[in-house]
């Protein structure tokens, strides 16, 4: 769901702006807040009450469970959830190896990936979900389990300041490790550039899915690895093996390229296998809109659930 143009634009920040505040926390916030003010703007008002409070009717509901009051406000049958499905575990997976710390527009990915980290955490800690984080390089370095009490949320955000210091990445290692640590179903939330091997990404997913996560994978590149536009030859390190290269973008761009969208294929392409919500976010794109699709990803999840819950009642 996307709202047009020129509601769009009511609730997105420029992020090269929202970077400039430095607390991390008023961040969050700001996100947050202007997200709220603009959905109640746009054509899809009523969506946030929907995630908060509320589901659609559903043809075979008890109508003594109808809002009519707010059938009134917004023209739209709805219905109280109940306590099991209005709470839900959220845990934020966040990519803080060396690779993270690469940035073109004044600001780095990992602080882009740790903005949105917090803004997530912020909503869903306003919408009494409990949130968790587990922090990665090339090994699980923090392991925060989703709970939702005072002072909770501000232990996430301490940890989401932290500038990444992981050398290198492995991806295989942090999601077998987040798998053995899952206890319970949740939402696990991965952020990251995946700048590692993807050779198993597909398999190590499927463990988390097949315990009955519901996962999204929030991609985070920056805009000068989606197009190479350096300008000019330059000479390149890699931030991880400390590799030199002299790149010539008239040259390379072309071949890079090709390599660059095979490697979004094989993401995508091992998401859409298991039904995984894939997103893919250049650090220039306003983290409102991340917000949106967790929102849409949620309302349709819950619908799912419902229709399934639905079905089993009626089943004999």
């Amino acid at each position: 769901m996307r709202a047009g143009t020129g509601n769009k634009q009511a609730f997105q920040i420029d992020p090269a702006t929202l970077m400039k505040v430095r607390s991390l926390e008023l961040r969050a916030k700001v996100i947050v807040e202007g997200f709220w003010k603009g959905i109640h703007r746009s054509p899809y008002h009523g969506f946030s009450v929907e995630f908060s409070e509320y589901r659609p009717y559903v043809a075979g509901d008890d109508i003594r469970h109808i809002d009519w009051r707010l059938y009134a406000r917004t023209d739209r049958f709805y219905i109280k959830r109940y306590a099991d499905e209005t709470n839900m575990r959220c845990l934020l997976v966040v990519d803080r190896s060396r690779s993270m710390a690469f940035g073109s527009n004044g600001y780095t990915k990992s602080q882009y990936a740790g903005t949105l980290a917090a803004a997530i955490a912020y909503l869903l800690f306003s919408q009494g979900d409990a949130v968790g984080l587990t922090t990665f390089d090339r090994q699980i370095r923090a392991h925060i389990p989703p709970r939702n009490r005072p002072g909770y949320l501000r232990r996430l955000l301490v940890e989401l300041e932290k500038a990444p210091e992981g050398l290198s990445t492995d991806l295989r290692s942090a999601l077998q490790g987040i798998w053995q640590l899952s206890t319970r179903r949740q939402m696990v939330i991965l952020i990251s550039d995946l700048m590692a091997s993807i050779e198993h990404l597909e398999s190590d997913l499927a463990y988390l899915h097949a315990a009955g996560n519901d996962l999204i994978l929030f991609h985070i590149l920056d805009p000068v690895e989606l197009t190479l536009q350096i300008g000019r030859p330059a000479i390149l390190q890699d931030m991880e093996t400390g590799q030199r290269i002299v790149i010539d973008p008239a040259i390379a761009a072309h071949r890079y390229r090709r390599r660059l969208d095979d490697h979004l294929g094989k993401v995508k392409s091992a998401c859409d296998s298991l039904g995984i919500d894939y997103q893919l976010c250049p650090t220039d794109r306003p983290l409102e809109q991340a917000l949106l699709e967790l929102l849409q990803h949620r309302s349709i999840t819950a619908r799912r659930t419902h229709k399934v819950h639905q079905q089993a009642r009626r089943s004999p």
